[in-house]
């Protein structure tokens, strides 16, 4: 019996949206795997703070996905070096990069799903739903 299939899962705002938990249960339904959570650290959060909260409340919306234990670390500012760290402290298999809307997503600018597939590894890219609601100047 192979060992499961070890996923990275890149994420930051979009870590508990709908459309990531499901692409991460329907992921899991397909065979054995593990998931693991990266949250890239916000350039302004030299502590880390939001990156752990991130993480905090993530963490119980994806273990319930992947029915099972998810790990979690926090990475550099950077996310295709955050994403080069992890790969250099433990092998995966896949990567699973979530975003925002691509007006709004800087790493679909920075163009990290490419990037990233030249580790070797399948990625996929799961975008958030952009709201169709009008901004209200307040």
């Amino acid at each position: 019996m192979s060992p499961p299939t070890r996923i990275l899962v890149v994420a930051h705002r979009t870590a508990a949206t709908p459309k990531l938990l499901e692409h991460v249960r329907v992921r899991a339904k397909l065979g054995p795997c593990s998931f693991v959570l990266l949250v890239p650290r916000p350039y302004w959060d030299p502590e880390t703070e939001e990156a752990a909260k991130v993480i905090e409340l993530a963490l119980p919306l994806l273990e319930e996905a992947a029915g099972a234990p998810v790990e979690a670390m926090v990475g550099d500012t950077d996310p295709f070096i955050a994403v080069k760290s992890a790969f250099e402290s433990s092998p995966f298999d896949e990567v699973i990069v979530s975003t925002l809307p691509h007006r709004v997503s800087h790493w679909l600018r920075l163009d990290l799903p490419a990037h990233v597939e030249r580790l070797g590894v399948p990625v996929t890219v799961v975008t958030a739903v952009q709201s169709d609601r009008a901004w209200e100047a307040r």
